[in-house]
């Protein structure tokens, strides 16, 4: 029957029968959101948990292993492998011996050596070092640095070698000993990590809205307690471990992005001396860096790599120019210069990927803010290796269902 037909009254009955007709859907419509909230939350937590049982035995690993690193200074005090500018007296203070009387003291300290890269690190200006081998394309394993006084271009010794500390650390941290493999596997993990987190704060944010952030139930049982520590210093780290995550996996990809820099703008920049003999006669390594300082003034070299080396070409010297402010000593530009005749052959700015890649270094080992910035990282390295290590108690504890069965 048409509603127009209706009385009030009926008109009254049919709506509340519509009204009764609609409540059960809105219900129906309220649990099935509800039903898949909770599906979708169980989904976040298996990916939570099974992302962080494949990396939490390689983030223990890093973390372990970048801890000592991170006072990586002060570990060569410690064990003694530390070298130091000494004293001169004040009229030799400001005194500095060319370039080429550096390489030449490192070279006579090795005999039979070529140069590969004559290295200035920004808070030991007074002390480079000259990386030398049997061949220019020695791989870094195989090589020998020696320290030179830049004042009296005197040999000072050798930094830490293959069976110092540091470099077990160093090696277990970057490439586990295994090359290339060892570098991107890290990195892989690293990817797994971060979606660890995403996956654990997507967990975390049901309780988060409950009971509050950062609680920790006390009164609970032990297991409990646990995961509210878990939780609370998860979200504590959060940033940092997000921060240091991303620019970790992206480090591991260095090796990648120098060859394809290689392969492009450093192919581009030579591209005039293809097919032209090896360098004989090299021009002075004084020359090479004063071109560049007067292409890129305002800078100061960070390394220069030799002829036949990955940083430069078989024809030319790279200096490697960078910032002179704690801001900007990452900022790089290379200045290829002739080597046979020291004049200027090409300078560009990096691409975007190197940039990237300069960028996230600093972020990662935190060594651009002095003493104060090195406890920051060592306190959130230990808190993430709190993090990992009690996520993995909770594994190793959870609930057997068959064990609970048996018992009833």
């Amino acid at each position: 029957m048409s509603g127009k037909f209706l009385t009030g009254d009926g008109r009254r009955a049919a709506a509340r029968a519509d009204d009764s007709s609609a409540a059960p859907r809105a219900t129906r419509d309220r649990n099935e959101q509800r039903h898949m909230s909770q599906r979708a939350l169980r989904a976040w937590a298996i990916v939570h948990r099974w992302t962080s049982l494949v990396c939490t035995v390689f983030m223990l690993l890093l973390c372990l292993t970048g801890l000592p690193l991170v006072f990586g200074h002060e570990l060569d005090i410690l064990t003694g492998d530390a070298i130091e500018a000494p004293a001169l007296p004040a009229s030799q203070a400001d005194a500095r011996a060319s370039y080429e009387d550096v390489l030449r003291a490192a070279l006579k300290a090795h005999p039979g050596h070529v140069p590969q890269y004559m290295i200035w690190e920004p808070d030991e200006p007074l002390l480079p070092i000259v990386v030398t081998a049997a061949r220019t394309d020695t791989p870094p394993d195989d090589t020998l640095s020696t320290t030179v006084d830049a004042r009296t271009a005197q040999p000072l010794g050798m930094p830490p070698g293959k069976g110092s500390l540091k470099f077990v650390l160093l090696k277990l941290h970057v490439d586990m000993f295994a090359g290339l493999f060892g570098k991107l596997f890290p990195g892989a993990m690293g990817v797994v990590f971060l979606v660890a987190i995403v996956s654990g704060i997507v967990v975390y944010l049901p309780f988060w809205r409950k009971v509050g952030l950062g609680r920790v139930r006390l009164k609970k049982k032990r297991r409990i307690v646990w995961l509210d520590w878990h939780n609370a210093i998860g979200m504590l780290t959060l940033a940092w471990a997000l921060l240091v995550g991303a620019t970790g996996s992206i480090n591991t990809l260095a090796d990648l992005m120098l060859e394809a820099w290689r392969n492009d703008q450093l192919a581009q920049m030579v591209a005039p001396y293809r097919g032209q003999p090896p360098v004989t006669v090299r021009a002075s390594i004084d020359d090479a860096v004063k071109t560049a300082r007067d292409v890129a003034p305002g800078m100061i070299p960070s390394f220069v790599a030799f002829p036949g080396t990955r940083f430069a070409s078989p024809h030319h010297y790279a200096v490697w120019m960078r910032g002179d402010g704690i801001l900007t000593t990452r900022i790089m530009r290379p200045v290829l210069v002739d080597a046979s005749t020291g004049a200027l052959t090409d300078s560009r700015e990096l691409p975007w990927y190197l940039k990237v890649l300069l960028g996230s270094q600093p972020l990662h080992f935190g060594d651009f803010g002095g003493m104060p910035l090195k406890i920051f990282w060592a306190a959130f390295d230990m808190l993430t290796i709190v993090v990992l290590g009690s996520g993995l108690y909770l594994w190793l504890t959870r609930h057997n269902p068959r064990k609970g069965r048996r018992a009833a």
